[in-house]
């Protein structure tokens, strides 16, 4: 299970098309949302019920990601693409045995529990990788592999709407086109897990290839007693919160919006939306990790908070006016959401070094299971009330908006508090380890 180590004259861009083979897959993650109305009609679920599978996935990924990032270090990407095909393509198999059977807590424990474990060792299993290859444009390199996560929804979106218009939106329907995901996205991952490939290090580098490690080295262990961590950590949850609370209600979210207009919107046009919002979130990730190594990690996360505020504001006050005007501002915010996703491994670069940023950033994914529950939870537990009060369309979302607004200023504001990482916990360079123990030797002599 152990990657080949890259043979002489090994381009590294060959790497990156290995991490897409498996975020492409997981990012199906966020097609989610197609599936929310077929199942809420076949199995009688409400809105806050459909999204525990969601929910449970994202929470997954990040208790995954936590706990196995210091084995995704220690084993490799090899390694952790494998875990993460079998038990991603598993999470399906179960939910398509769940739907056919009408048993719904399988599918949450298909799709949520072990999914989810595949979500998390998934999405690590590159980052470290990619760094390692691409020290001179970090946030570009994990921008690359994390856009296949945002981007995945794009496919996976119309491909599971054609399903369920062919198969049948009951739940056997269901049932054969989570069994398609699941076989599928099996091939496609197996591609990643025997392409990859690790960097030499030794010796003197090849172009492309890292040194030795050299500057500020900070281990996990050390990384997670810093305010650094626990600042960057409240960043990426409330900027994962405001992005996920519409990215996991779209379809139906602008269905409501525009209910009572002369032009409602239709469960293909809903479709559609979802996928819009997918390319968003992956181009967001290229572009705005890519412009975070000309501008800085902070100043990025600067635009990702404060103007996400703003678009907020606007469709809660205006969204349900004109449909560019929602769509757009959507769209900015998904943008942002994916940004921040692929920026944050280069932030703790820069922060903490490469030495275990794999592992650290596994445990700073924490943050987005938080956000897994939070998000969801506020858009569809506050739509619920207020449908339960006799509101409907756009003042179904007003209270759950303003919450958003409000964590994203307090993610602004924890931004504005990160400073570099105190020497105390640094890792010692090899020479100052060396020169410290001669001195002891010296002073006990």
């Amino acid at each position: 299970m152990r990657p080949p180590v890259a043979p002489t004259g090994w381009s590294r861009w060959l790497v990156p098309p290995a991490a897409l083979s498996v975020h492409l897959s997981i990012g199906q993650a966020y097609a989610w949302s197609v599936f929310k109305p077929p199942l809420e009609s076949a199995m009688h679920l409400s809105g806050t019920e459909s999204a525990l599978p969601f929910q449970l996935g994202i929470v997954m990924l990040g208790l995954s990601a936590a706990f196995g990032g210091t084995l995704v270090e220690r084993n490799g990407p090899r390694w952790a693409m494998t875990v993460a095909l079998v038990c991603f393509s598993s999470g399906f198999l179960l939910s398509a045995l769940g739907a056919a059977t009408g048993q719904f807590w399988l599918i949450v424990f298909g799709y949520g529990f072990v999914g989810g474990i595949g979500l998390g060792i998934g999405y690590i299993s590159p980052v470290s990788t990619l760094i390692k290859w691409f020290p001179d444009r970090p946030g570009m390199a994990t921008g690359i592999a994390i856009m296949g996560f945002g981007g995945g929804a794009l496919i996976a979106s119309p491909w599971s709407a054609q399903m369920l218009e062919s198969f049948g939106a009951d739940s056997s329907g269901i049932a054969l086109a989570f069994l398609v995901h699941g076989l599928a996205y099996a091939v496609f991952m197996s591609l990643g897990v025997l392409l990859v490939r690790v960097p030499r290090t030794e010796g003197a580098p090849r172009p492309g290839v890292p040194a030795p490690l050299e500057g500020v080295q900070v281990s996990a262990r050390s990384a997670v007693r810093t305010p650094q961590f626990w600042c960057l950590w409240l960043v990426l949850c409330m900027n994962v919160t405001a992005g996920i609370g519409i990215l996991e209600k779209a379809a139906p979210m602008i269905t409501d919006f525009f209910k009572d207009s002369g032009t409602p919107v239709g469960v293909s046009a809903a479709a559609g939306f979802v996928a819009l919002l997918s390319a968003a979130n992956m181009a967001g990730r290229i572009g705005w990790s890519s412009a975070s190594d000309l501008v800085g990690r902070k100043n990025v996360y600067r635009l990702y908070l404060g103007v996400g505020a703003v678009m907020y504001l606007l469709i809660a006050r205006f969204g349900d006016s004109s449909k560019p005007l929602f769509i757009g501002c959507a769209l900015v915010i998904l943008s942002f959401y994916g940004g921040g996703f692929a920026t944050v491994p280069a932030y703790l670069k820069d922060l903490f070094g490469t030495y275990q940023v794999g592992a650290i950033h596994g445990r700073l994914l924490t943050a987005w299971s938080t956000a897994g529950v939070l998000g969801p939870l506020i858009v569809n537990r506050v739509a619920d009330s207020q449908e339960e009060a006799g509101k409907h369309g756009q003042d179904l979302y007003g209270v759950s908006f303003t919450i958003m607004i409000g964590l994203l200023v307090v993610g602004f504001v924890a931004n504005e508090l990160i400073r570099p990482v105190h020497a105390r916990h640094h890792v010692p360079a090899p020479r100052e380890a060396t020169d410290d123990a001669a001195a002891e030797r010296r002073q006990s002599a």
